[in-house]
């Protein structure tokens, strides 16, 4: 990348793809460039995507082969030139696409003698083959080889089980990743007085998306990770600790039935009776208030806003909230 010349925006962010080739059927690179970005988002982002890239894109493969003529994975057939463990790994090999959720049925059936491929196998309308010329199995003698498929679409990867179903059915290591690799780089230059940079993501896949397909879906689902925190309200959040959720009081002076009691009895409580818990305080607001000692509303109402200020976490918004509050007891009582 040394000495390599790429027009990059200055103004609005933008991508671009700059180089994109199928070095094979099953193997496709692309390469994308984000810019400009200040210093320090280019690692930011680049790491995010590489890890959504690698680890959260759903792919579709064979699972499970079953066929009742094998007695164990480790066996050979009279007439064909692989064992079924060889067997099992080229199928695991086998590039498919699809949109299917769940698992569905495929299917084997060849008379020898001949060579199984990819082409052979009966898939379910939903599911297509990206490379049907993978090699399978090698038949020497006019038999039949009928094989049971299982394909599913997943994420990550899925390690078989050792305890085979004793039907001669065969869990398959499930390579689910449609990327095989991704890697990102940075470049810096100035502009002006301004430090920027360009982010450099380059991306292998499978063949059954394009690195630009795959680029699409890791950025979508990037963004439905951060979706609940747009959408959370702040009561709803403990800023101070992530051990405990807070929940609000149950009695507030919002609540009808207090504020009905306090009309008929405001003369009759006093202030060192009411508690901060009675108050509609947000839990953040709350939960400072608790760890500086101030439990009642007496409490909270001799101290000025400087003693508050020096409450830590607290701001000024915070301090204009309690008022607010205060201000609606007062005209409530």
């Amino acid at each position: 990348m040394i000495g390599e010349k790429v027009k990059v925006s200055t103004g609005t962010l933008q991508w671009k793809c700059v180089e994109s080739r199928v070095d094979s059927k099953h193997l496709y690179y692309g390469r994308f460039i984000l810019s400009p970005l200040m210093k320090g988002q280019a690692d930011t982002i680049g790491i995010a995507m590489r890890r959504i890239l690698l680890g959260e894109i759903e792919g579709t493969c064979i699972t499970r082969a079953k066929s009742e003529k094998i007695p164990h994975e480790y066996s050979t057939i009279v007439g064909i030139q692989e064992s079924i463990h060889e067997i099992l790994m080229n199928l695991k090999e086998i590039v498919l696409r699809s949109n299917l959720y769940g698992t569905r049925d495929a299917s084997i059936c060849f008379q020898g003698p001949g060579y199984v491929t990819a082409q052979d196998i009966i898939l379910p309308p939903s599911v297509e083959i990206v490379d049907d010329t993978q090699h399978i199995a090698n038949l020497t003698e006019p038999i039949n080889l009928c094989i049971e498929l299982q394909i599913e679409r997943n994420r990550g990867y899925r390690i078989k089980t050792l305890n085979n179903i004793q039907d001669g059915s065969y869990t398959i290591d499930a390579v689910f990743m449609p990327v095989r690799n991704a890697n990102h780089s940075i470049h810096s230059y100035v502009n002006g007085n301004e430090k920027q940079e360009i982010l450099f993501l380059e991306i292998w896949t499978n063949g059954s998306l394009t690195p630009k397909e795959a680029l699409y879906e890791a950025s979508r689902n990037l963004i439905d990770l951060f979706i609940p925190f747009l959408h959370a309200e702040e009561e709803n959040l403990n800023l101070e600790n992530n051990q405990h959720k807070v929940t609000l009081p149950l009695f507030t002076f919002h609540d009808r039935l207090v504020k009905d009691k306090l009309r008929k009895n405001k003369k009759e409580i006093p202030l060192n009776s009411i508690f901060i818990d009675q108050l509609e305080l947000p839990p953040r607001i709350y939960n400072c208030l608790k760890k500086s000692n101030i439990h009642t509303l007496v409490e909270l109402l001799n101290k000025s806003q400087e003693d508050l200020m020096k409450i830590e976490h607290f701001r000024v918004e915070d301090v204009k909230n309690i008022l607010n509050i205060l201000q609606i007891e007062k005209d409530f009582a």
